[in-house]
């Protein structure tokens, strides 16, 4: 019974992410349809349980940076190397006494493989969990010449019974409730054994795969690492059926991608520790094996012999070396299949790999592999990665999984250019030619700043039209804006617009005698600042730029608006590279002239700021750009973030310059920080400011509200959207089971996922701590 993707069941209802993989859109909605249905309770259950475990063992660590570090440069010189280090790998099996073969394609393994197995008279293989031995479809090849497999991990035996696909890379069952197992053996075995705790479970598997392991011709497994210059293995697991796997049978046929190659045993050391604690939370696996195949002889034998052991190591290519030359695909192989992206990504908690994932790879570092060692159409699940960041400073090996994600996105595109986009296209100026052919639910998205610059012109007819019912049926079926979502309204004044009458306001009554104290014009300001008007806060939420003014003068700091730029953000997050490099040009040049003024940069949407430190070394070039990145690494704040920077450097007293005890709605808030603002290290400082202003707050702790900006507006994501946010929900209610609590969220996404969730107001840290000075409401704008 194979557990590999077939013919037949690429199309079969029971296989979900293969459902996903087919060629049409539509697929990938009904397999989280499918996901939401059957399998989201025990995923997410079981995903945050790995994730919180690897929080706790992480922290453990001391020197976790540097052996992440270690692990990068270990990776990033042997794919450098990785010709020589194959051939010098050939050499060190051959001179151990094994036989050694570099297959060029998954065809040529599993043929491989099988004609090895043919050759020795296998009639039973048992087999250790290994990924690589899913992307070759070898259970099939090997079933198909009369060889039975058994897969000995218990995970895989589960779905082996059941012919699904794994779901997850460490623990490919992952979507099985006890409950469902239980169900499962009493159908496929008919027994009337008790099987209702783990431990009956477990222990009705092992009695049934010790058998196997004992009459076993040949044991098949995997490889998490190995060395080329002695031919070792570093097998790492929990359940030792992978050592038995390895060392019972009198045959051991190992398989591995290419990318596993290290040069030395050194090499492994920094692997060891951050392998398990990124995978499970542990700090060390349970069963850490270390050989150098083939042994003189078999530790176990079924007639009390003890034959010569054979040892084949098969090193895959499949693609990988087309990796390699790739500038983006590159980086995925560093890889060391820990699936720490996997379970610190919400989507994936909600939905697993049989939604968010393709043939064999999975989560979001699963499109790259799929695009490398099958096709670009194969990784289309990538567009369930959102952005977040949330991934980057979990992987080990410290993988950019976004950025492979959004050129994933791009290639995409432009492979299913669409008539219609192209059409529509013309319409907006801007749209360089690179992104032309991206579908026009892309360009919506992806244009949302010149879709409100336009509408701004006129906000109260164009949020009328915007959300008349035949509009929204229309938008739904063209360009995917679910009717289930409320649209936020155009505002009017925007940012810009309330900032300048605001000015013209206090210039009056300074004209007048009126001085203020502090803020722009202040003989001695604090700090000089100017405060970005990025799309996002200037048509959609203005309120929560003026209020980041007003606190900003409050402390004293020279502060001016910017004018309206799209820095690129929605362009970006669609895939639209060429625009988004466009738009970060632009951007770019206007901050300059603010930080050559001397000024820092203050951006309110986190998403924007995580796009000036992190990604826009992704989209500015030229000779300029490294110091330019540096500065605006340096230089540019969330707001919390700079109002404590200034507290704690000129030793202020927060509690008495915002003294949560005159905030109109109480001292009890509830605090939703925004996923790229957790990624780029501003969260931490936003709730120290809180607390130290005398608020009662109630931190959330998940990965991500749902919403992720664009994601929850497009119908075939609305659901997931929404199941994500379910956590963040229910948090939200047993906090205020205790007693009501004003809702706080730093992302424009995210304030817009907690109101729909919960029909409640939520507030930006500056508004809560602009309406609790006093004096900063006696410069509040008319915004009617």
């Amino acid at each position: 019974m194979s557990t590999s993707p077939t013919a037949t069941d690429l199309s079969g209802i029971d296989s979900p992410r293969a459902v996903a993989n087919k060629s049409r859109k539509p697929a990938l909605a009904a397999a989280i349809r499918m996901a939401l249905r059957i399998q989201s309770p025990a995923v997410r259950h079981n995903t945050q349980t790995f994730n919180r475990g690897r929080y706790t063992a992480i922290k453990t660590i001391p020197d976790y940076l540097e052996l992440k570090n270690q692990a990068r440069a270990i990776k990033d010189d042997a794919i450098a190397r990785l010709p020589e280090l194959i051939a010098t790998l050939e050499r060190s099996v051959s001179r151990n006494g094994g036989h050694f073969y570099l297959a060029r394609d998954a065809h040529d393994a599993s043929a491989y493989v099988t004609a090895v197995c043919k050759r020795s008279r296998v009639k039973l293989a048992v087999k250790g969990k290994s990924m690589t031995s899913e992307e070759i479809h070898l259970n099939p090849a090997l079933e198909a010449a009369g060889i039975e497999v058994a897969e000995t991990d218990l995970a895989e035996f589960i779905l082996q019974y059941a012919d699904e696909q794994p779901s997850h890379i460490i623990g490919p069952a992952i979507h099985y409730s006890r409950e469902r197992i239980t169900d499962l053996f009493r159908r496929v075995f008919k027994t009337g054994e008790p099987l209702d705790t783990g431990e009956e479970l477990t222990a009705f598997a092992r009695k049934r795969l010790r058998e196997k392991f004992l009459s076993a011709d040949a044991g098949i497994t995997g490889a998490n690492f190995v060395v080329a210059d002695s031919g070792t293995l570093m097998l790492v697991e929990s359940e030792a059926n992978i050592r038995m796997t390895s060392l019972v049978p009198p045959l051991h046929i190992a398989i591995s991608g290419i990318e596993k190659i290290v040069p030395t045993r050194e090499s492994l050391s920094p692997f060891i520790e951050l392998l398990a604690a990124s995978a499970t939370g542990q700090l060390m696996s349970s069963y850490v094996s270390i050989i150098q195949p083939p042994m003189r002889k078999a530790p176990v034998a079924s007639d009390g012999a003890a034959p010569q052991r054979e040892f084949h190591l098969v090193v895959v290519d499949n693609g990988r070396m087309k990796m390699r030359e790739d500038p983006v695909l590159r980086e995925a192989l560093r890889c060391i299949r820990c699936s720490a992206c996997l379970n610190s990504c919400a989507n994936f908690q909600t939905v697993g790999g049989h939604a968010f994932g393709g043939e064999t790879y999975s989560g979001g570092i699963g499109g790259s592999w799929e695009a490398g060692t099958k096709s670009l159409l194969n990784a289309r699940f990538s567009e369930l990665c959102t952005g977040c960041l949330r991934c980057v400073p979990q992987c080990p090996v410290q993988i950019d999984i976004p950025w492979l994600n959004t050129v994933l996105r791009q290639r995409i595109n432009r492979a299913e250019a669409s008539p219609a986009a192209q059409l529509f296209a013309p319409l907006l100026a801007d749209v360089p030619e690179a992104d032309a052919g991206a579908s026009l639910q892309k360009l919506f998205f992806g244009h949302y700043d010149g879709l409100a610059e336009w509408a701004a012109k006129a906000p109260r007819l164009a949020n009328a039209i915007a959300n008349l019912g035949v509009n929204r049926k229309l938008m739904e079926k063209f360009v995917g804006l679910d009717h289930r979502r409320t649209l936020p309204p155009i505002a009017s004044p925007t940012l810009v617009e309330a900032a300048a009458h605001r000015e013209r306001q206090r210039n009056s009554r300074t004209n007048h005698g009126n001085a203020r104290p502090g803020g722009t014009g202040s003989a001695s300001p604090r700090a000089k600042a100017v405060l970005f008007a990025d799309v996002f806060t200037n048509y959609g939420s203005p309120a929560r730029g003026l209020a980041t003014l007003r606190v900003l003068e409050t402390l004293g700091v020279d502060v001016c608006v910017s004018e309206v730029s799209a820095d690129g953000r929605a362009a970006y997050s669609q895939g639209l590279i060429a625009t988004a490099s466009k738009q970060a040009q632009h951007t770019a040049a206007l901050l300059q002239k603010y930080l050559a003024d001397g000024r820092d940069i203050i951006v309110v949407e986190p998403s924007v700021l995580s796009m000036f430190r992190l990604d826009y070394k992704h989209l500015l070039g030229g000779p300029e750009a490294p110091a330019l990145l540096a500065t605006l690494q340096d230089r540019c704040f969330d707001p919390a973030e700079y109002v404590w920077r200034l507290i704690e450097r000129d030793r202020l007293n927060a509690a008495e310059i915002f003294p949560a005890v005159d905030y109109p709605r109480g001292a009890r808030l509830f605090y939703h920080s925004h996923c790229q603002q957790k990624s780029i290290g501003a969260d931490a400082p936003t709730l120290a400011l809180l607390q130290a202003t005398g608020f009662d707050v109630v931190s959330s702790r998940v990965e991500c509200c749902g919403m992720a900006g664009s994601f929850g507006y497009k119908k075939d994501f609305y659901d997931l959207s929404m199941a994500v946010g379910r956590d963040l929900f229910n948090q939200v209610l047993e906090a205020e089971s205790h007693g009501p609590r004003t809702l706080v969220a730093s992302g424009t996404s995210c304030q817009e996922q907690l109101h729909s969730g919960l029909q409640k107001p939520v507030f930006h840290p500056m508004e809560v701590l602009a309406e609790s000075t006093p004096r900063s409401r006696k410069f509040r704008p008319n915004l009617a």
